[in-house]
This record gives C-alpha cells, sequence and structure tokens, in this order.
C-alpha cells in the first residue's frame, strides 16, 4: 500500500513508520513543509494518491487546549476534517488517532468500543470532533482510541517521574487519575495488524490492563532501580492545572481483541522491556 502518515515525526508517527516500511511505501507528512489546517494541505495530500491516509497529528497538549480551545479545534478538529476531506477525494481509507479521553472517566470500570463518548475537557471535545468529521465523511476508516503513550525519544511519564525524582528526592502523583500506559512500539505493531484486516470500525488499542498514575510510577522507579525514592500520593483536586482529565480513563480492547485476536501485551511487561533499552542508552 501507498501509505501516507499525517504527523509523521512525532513518537507515534515515527514508530509507524519504521513498522510499515518495510512492507508498504510510506509518504511521512509534518510540520512546517504540510499543514493539514490550509487548503493547501488538502491539496498536497490529494495529490499524493494514497491508498491509507494515517493521521497521528494533533495539539496533544491538553493544558493548552484547555487554555485555548479555538486553537484545539482548529487543529484536533478542522485539521481532521481537512484530512477525512483528502481522504474521501483521493478514495483513501483513513486511520485516526484518538484518545480515551473522550470519555468522562465516570463509569468506573474500562470503556468499550460501543460506550457513549462525553468529553470533560477541551482536548477531549476536540477530538471526538475529529471522529466525527471522520465518520460523516468516509465510509472505511479506522477510529484507534489510546492511552497514555510512552516510548524512548519522546516526552514521556517515565522520564519526567525519573527527572523529578532526580531533581527533588521524592515525587508527589495522583492515585485517582486510572489509565493503560501503552508502549509505541507496540501500539505500532497491532495498528499495522489492523490495517492489514481491512476490518473497519472503532478500536481501543492499549497496553492489556489499567493502573493508577501513582502505581505506575513506583513501577517506573523500581525498574528504574530507584526503588527507595518516596512517592507521595496525592489526588486531581490537589494538583493545579487548565485542564481536567477523566478520572477513571481505563479503556477496554474489545473490538480488536475479540474480533481479530490484536491484543497488546499487558502494561507491566512493555514497561519492562521499556527499560531494558533504557538501560542500554
Amino acid at each position: 500500500m501507498n501509505i501516507a502518515i499525517v504527523g509523521g515525526r512525532g513518537q507515534l508517527g515515527r514508530e509507524l513508520a519504521q513498522t510499515l516500511g518495510p512492507r508498504h511505501s510510506i509518504s511521512i507528512l509534518d510540520l512546517p513543509e504540510f499543514d493539514m489546517t490550509g487548503r493547501q494541505g488538502i491539496e498536497d495530500l490529494v495529490h499524493l494518491k494514497p491508498d491509507l491516509v494515517i493521521h497521528t497529528a494533533a495539539l496533544t497538549d491538553v493544558d493548552r487546549c484547555a487554555r485555548e480551545p479555538l486553537e484545539a479545534f482548529r487543529i484536533n478538529a478542522l485539521g481532521t476534517q481537512n484530512v477525512a476531506l483528502a481522504c474521501q477525494r483521493a478514495h483513501a481509507a483513513m486511520l485516526y488517532i484518538s484518545t480515551n479521553e473522550v470519555f468522562d472517566g465516570t463509569k468506573n470500570s474500562p470503556y468499550l468500543e460501543l460506550d457513549e463518548p462525553h468529553p470533560i475537557n477541551p482536548y477531549a471535545a476536540s477530538k471526538l470532533a475529529g471522529e466525527r468529521y471522520v465518520r460523516m465523511f468516509l465510509d472505511r476508516f479506522y477510529i484507534v482510541r489510546i492511552a497514555w503513550l510512552y516510548s524512548l525519544g519522546g516526552n514521556h511519564f517515565p522520564g519526567k517521574i525519573i527527572a523529578g525524582a532526580k531533581r527533588n528526592g521524592s515525587v508527589a502523583v495522583v492515585t485517582d487519575e486510572i489509565g493503560n500506559p501503552t508502549y509505541v512500539p507496540d501500539l505500532a505493531r497491532a495498528v499495522t495488524e489492523l490495517i492489514e484486516t481491512e476490518h473497519f470500525g472503532i478500536y481501543h488499542l492499549i497496553g492489556e490492563g489499567y493502573t493508577s498514575r501513582y502505581e505506575w510510577a513506583r513501577r517506573v522507579l523500581q525498574s528504574a532501580g530507584m526503588e527507595d525514592v518516596p512517592v507521595t500520593p496525592t489526588v486531581l483536586a490537589d494538583y493545579k492545572r487548565d485542564s481536567i482529565p477523566p478520572s477513571f480513563g481505563a479503556l477496554a480492547n474489545f473490538a480488536a481483541g475479540t474480533t481479530l485476536g490484536i491484543r497488546l501485551r499487558p502494561w507491566q511487561d512493555a514497561l519492562a522491556e521499556f527499560f531494558e533499552h533504557w538501560n542500554r542508552t
């Protein structure tokens, strides 16, 4: 296939290009050469005549999205509309990367693909608007919701915890934010499996199992040989920030796991491999 990756220089885009490259023709589209929010971006994408467009680009700074909601909608909603319209004109399928934050976190059990989204912050609302544009304009699409990505070379939670521990000698982490730590190489492999099925639909592709930020931080420090560093439990209400995340944002991989047999490994196993690579760098 001729595959265009929008946002191809981000942590997921880079990993997808590496994973898909041996079997497909890959075009990397990203700023500054490619701007999905303008008319020219549509023309550039149509000109490539892709078979599939993987849309990973987004404004993912959730606090900035809360401060600048119109900018969040310009990039995450209208930018996605443009990509979907380009796919429509090019007769291409589309894979859109969405987020666990489209749910409000009140369910207290992992969200299924068939659960009704209810965003509670501008980032989530803008990403859900993107989902709706994809569904509005296209018949052949994958919507893939993800959560808590991390990888070597990215701006990730394990690195922030280790840096904070080294800087301060301790860290404070919330106990009441729940999600699925997801290792980017595992996600890229799952996306590769998914697109080869041509089984279109909405999917949750996340590390198997879920945990709190607090427990994840403790596991990170243990894996880094820093288990003696104190981890102070705190709660979201005490952690002042511009955006409000869903408290229970865990996803269940029901559709891909049940129908297609596509599953990511347990998040603990993936974290162990991450640190095998981390310790060699």
